[in-house]
């Protein structure tokens, strides 16, 4: 059974990985797809947030208490820990960093939409 937790712990971290992709990136997908606003907006949104305030993402005390539950006490030994958890949980992350990463998401959204949405467009 601890195996079956910690396989969706690390399920968890692609899923919150997908999220924070879609989060910065999701903008661009609303040049093809119109209808994806309606999903990302809310997304970049609460992603802007988490990294402005400090808030903690409900993922992340899920997977915690999933590998928990495995009877685990650290990352290691699989490819979802070593190579994809330090991208959503980096030892240096400041309060610095997480502003210049929400200026990011907030940047690159407010270009793709202003593409999506800009004045005197050609349809």
């Amino acid at each position: 059974m601890a195996h079956l937790y910690l396989v969706l712990a690390d399920l968890i971290v692609c899923i919150h990985i997908a999220f924070v992709v879609f989060v910065i990136g999701g903008g661009l997908l609303v040049w093809r797809w119109r209808w994806v606003a309606w999903l990302h907006l809310p997304a970049a949104t609460w992603g802007a947030a988490v990294e402005l305030t400090g808030w903690m993402c409900p993922l992340t005390p899920l997977e915690n208490a999933l590998r928990v539950r495995a009877g685990a006490t650290a990352y290691r030994g699989d490819f979802v820990a070593h190579y994809l958890l330090p991208v959503l949980y980096p030892a240096d992350l400041t309060r610095e960093v997480q502003f210049g990463l929400a200026a990011l998401v907030i940047a690159v959204n407010v270009v793709a939409y202003w593409w999506v949405w800009r004045p005197n467009r050609k349809w």
